[in-house]
This record gives structure tokens, C-alpha cells and sequence, in this order.
């Protein structure tokens, strides 16, 4: 029974992580094809990083993504707060209205927001398609996936912890820094890697909110499908792929020695 657990186990990682490693397999190839090998070239490498199309959309993509994670954790972390202080029917309620970004379809979401964008533009003058409302928007669905994450560490506090660091004279701002924020920390940086995470990959709801001066990745790769994709695109994945595990090795090794350190105390 071990022996096919582990069999069917190897099969899903297979089928998970098979094409990655062709993609970046064929980041390395001399020619455009994307199915015969014809020596290992960096060719590729050189000309993404001269492609000012990609390079524009590469920065859009990862400030947005920076942004949008900074202002999404903030904000999903006080809103988290807020829910737990309700009492359980209320805080039932909220959580419910907070889950409904993430099952609701992205289409649906995106034309939702072209439309609110396109009514306040032409009320007011504001929120002209580009790289405001595509940020306002990718802050927008990401709050939710922190709030998500951020709940079940409020859950798991010991809630008279805070309540003694203000009976000992902390002040409520100071009591939540000192005593409850490194208790959530775990939470808060998870999160933060999902809103990341789910701005970079995000394409829906972007292609109806990004307007024509400021693209991310995924439209402009969908733009350039109409035409031809090259191995560039590959190399670029690549990349983005080699950046988010490492990330995800450094934080799980912080995690790990984080929580020897608090075994050992």
C-alpha cells in the first residue's frame, strides 16, 4: 500500500512539474523550436534582455505586484483584526462577504470593475485606464486571499496575551505591534506570498483593467500569441520560476529556524 502511495504520489508531481521542466529546458535551446533540441544556447537570455516590450511589461509586472502585496497585507491584516473583535455571527457574516472575491468568476470581477472604473472616469474625470487601475484593482482581489490567511493565526492566539500587555500599561497600537503582530507574523508573511503570488499571476482581470499604457506579463504575452511566441518567453518563465523558489526556500527556512528558536526557549 506505501509502495503505490509513493507511486501515485511521484505520478502528480509528474504531471505537475513535467512541463515546467521542459519550459526551461527549451529556455537553453539554439533554435526557436519548441519540441527538437539543437544545442544549448543562452540566445534566448540576450534577447529578453533586450526586448523593450517585455522589459516595460516585466516592470509593470513586478511593481504592481510589489505594490499591490504591501498595501493588500496591510490592509487585509486590519481588516482581519477587525472581523475577529465581532462576535460570531457578524464575524461569520463578513467572512462570507470576504470569501465571495475569491469563488466569484474573474470575468465576472474584471467587468465589474472596467465598468465602475469607466463610470467614474467619465463622472468625474478620474481613474482613466492604466497603470492606477490596474493596481487598484490587483489590491483589490488580493486583500481577500490575506484576510484568509491572517484569521486562523488570530484563531490560534492566546487572546489574553493582548489584553495583559494593555492591563500592564501598553498602549493599544503598541500592544498590537509588541504582542499580537509577531504572533500572526506567520500569517501575515503567507499572506503576502499568496497576494504576490496571485498579482503575478493574474490575466482576467488585468486585460480589462490595464487599458493600453500600462500592461503586466500575461497581456502582453496574450498579445503576442496573436502573432508568434518565441523562446523568450521561455527564459522569462524561467526566471520568474527560479525567483519565486528561492523566495520560497528563504522563507521556509526562516519559518523552520523560527520555530527552533521557539522550541529551544
Amino acid at each position: 500500500m506505501k509502495t503505490l502511495s509513493k507511486i501515485y504520489n511521484g505520478l502528480i508531481f509528474l504531471f505537475l512539474y513535467a512541463p515546467i521542466v521542459v519550459l526551461i529546458i527549451f529556455s537553453f535551446n539554439d533554435s526557436r523550436s519548441r519540441s527538437v533540441w539543437h544545442g544549448f544556447s543562452l540566445r534566448w537570455y540576450e534577447e529578453l534582455f533586450c526586448d523593450k516590450e517585455i522589459l516595460n511589461a516585466l516592470i509593470v509586472t513586478l511593481t504592481v505586484a510589489v505594490i499591490a502585496t504591501v498595501a493588500a497585507t496591510v490592509i487585509g491584516t486590519a481588516a482581519a483584526v477587525g472581523m475577529h473583535g465581532m462576535n460570531g455571527r457578524l464575524r461569520r457574516a463578513m467572512m462570507a462577504v470576504n470569501n465571495i472575491p475569491m469563488v466569484n468568476p474573474e470575468i465576472v470581477t474584471g467587468i465589474a470593475m472596467l465598468l465602475l472604473f469607466a463610470f467614474i472616469y467619465r463622472s468625474t474625470g478620474w481613474f482613466q485606464l492604466g497603470y492606477g487601475t490596474l493596481l487598484l484593482s490587483h489590491i483589490t482581489f488580493c486583500i481577500p486571499y490575506v484576510v484568509l490567511q491572517v484569521m486562523p493565526k488570530l484563531r490560534q492566539m492566546n487572546q489574553h496575551m493582548y489584553e495583559a500587555a494593555l492591563d500592564l500599561g501598553c498602549r493599544p497600537v503598541s500592544a498590537f505591534f509588541k504582542v499580537m503582530l509577531p504572533e500572526i507574523m506567520p500569517g501575515v508573511v503567507t499572506g503576502a506570498l499568496m497576494a504576490f503570488t496571485m498579482s503575478l499571476d493574474d490575466f482576467v482581470i488585468s486585460l480589462f483593467t490595464s487599458g493600453s499604457s500600462a500592461q503586466n506579463l500575461s497581456v502582453t504575452i496574450y498579445s503576442m500569441v496573436k502573432r508568434r511566441i518565441t523562446p523568450e518567453i521561455n527564459a522569462l518563465s524561467t526566471l520568474m520560476f527560479g525567483a519565486v523558489l528561492i523566495l520560497l526556500i528563504l522563507v521556509n527556512v526562516s519559518q523552520i529556524r523560527g520555530q527552533s528558536k521557539a522550541q529551544k526557549a
